[in-house]
């Protein structure tokens, strides 16, 4: 394959990850109403790993969850070698920043002196 094959190669497949991750345009020679399709699939699953790993955030949300979640997944695609808990988290500081949920209280811990 030469450079400049590969490059488009490259561009292609990143315009396909764009379409199916991000809400962008979908690329040609794609049926878009299949990709649409599919990139809701993709949101769905994502959304659900997330509140199978934070089930406290989703009963806070309740029905702002699904919502939410779609925004900052939009918003925020997962990036390659990222875990699930980690888009977990990052989806719980999210919706922390925006107020949607509660600040996290801060763990106290004191030692206690001898009498």
């Amino acid at each position: 394959m030469t450079d400049g094959a590969r490059e488009r190669l490259a561009r292609a497949q990143a315009e396909l990850l764009t379409a199916l991750l991000a809400g962008g345009p979908s690329p040609g020679g794609f049926d878009e109403r299949l990709l649409r399709v599919e990139a809701r699939s993709l949101l769905a699953k994502r959304r659900g790993i997330v509140a199978m790993l934070a089930p406290e955030a989703v009963d806070a949300l309740a029905d702002r969850f699904r919502p939410l979640f779609d925004e900052y997944a939009l918003a925020h695609p997962r990036v390659a070698g990222s875990r699930a808990r980690e888009d977990a988290a990052a989806f719980t500081a999210w919706a922390r920043d925006r107020g949607a949920l509660p600040p996290v209280k801060p763990k106290r811990w004191w030692r206690r002196t001898a009498s």
